[in-house]
């Protein structure tokens, strides 16, 4: 079989998972979910790299698709004093960036799902020293299966260019930890895995 081919299976593997994990998070209480994202803030707020960073990218939950809420991490950041930003998509480049937010009542949706900051908030260049990164899959190396756009690849591979120490943590519930995930060349790995029954670093040679 030759490359493209492969490549080929992996992004129709990689539809069927989605759509899997997809099935088998909204089919889960939000009163587990909600448990769930208490545990995997409180092991979050216990890492040395959260810790000693100036500021932490996040993300809003969208909550009628069960997603992992981590709106009291964004709490607890902000009682350490650190600054907190969350990522904002430009509708006519596609690009994905970091904002500052000083004030999560100015999130709003604009046309893409989820809940962003405005373009007239800063971009989180300097200070910016871990971004967390939701999945619907995760494995031990750090392969992510996302919702498919790429925006985090391309916008992760672009804040790693400005910042070689950036930590990034990938969160998802246990349930969506796998083996192994099919991966493509223009995939970025987290650096860690965090769930609600484990934290660690992922394994693979950067």
């Amino acid at each position: 079989m030759n490359e493209a081919a492969e490549d080929a299976l992996r992004v129709g593997v990689k539809i069927e998972l989605r759509k899997r994990m997809r099935g088998l998070r909204k089919s889960t209480p939000l009163s587990v979910i909600s448990a769930k994202s208490d545990a995997i803030v409180k092991r979050l707020t216990c890492m040395g790299e959260i810790e000693k960073a100036r500021g932490v990218a996040v993300f809003w939950p969208i909550v009628e698709r069960h997603e992992l809420d981590l709106r009291a991490f964004d709490g607890w950041l902000r009682e350490k004093g650190k600054k907190v930003a969350y990522p904002s998509i430009d509708p006519e480049t596609r690009e994905m960036v970091f904002r500052w937010v000083f004030d999560v009542a100015s999130l709003e949706e604009r046309g893409l799902g989820f809940a962003e900051p405005g373009y007239q908030e800063s971009r989180a260049n300097e200070g910016l020293d871990a971004i967390v990164v939701p999945a619907l899959a995760i494995d031990p190396t750090g392969h992510r299966l996302g919702y498919g756009a790429g925006f985090y690849d391309r916008s992760l591979r672009a804040e790693r260019s400005l910042n070689a120490r950036l930590s990034v943590i990938g969160v998802a519930f246990e349930f969506q930890y796998v083996s192994e995930l099919p991966a493509l060349a223009h995939d970025e790995r987290v650096d860690f895995v965090v769930t609600d029954a484990r934290s660690e670093h992922a394994v693979f040679d950067r």
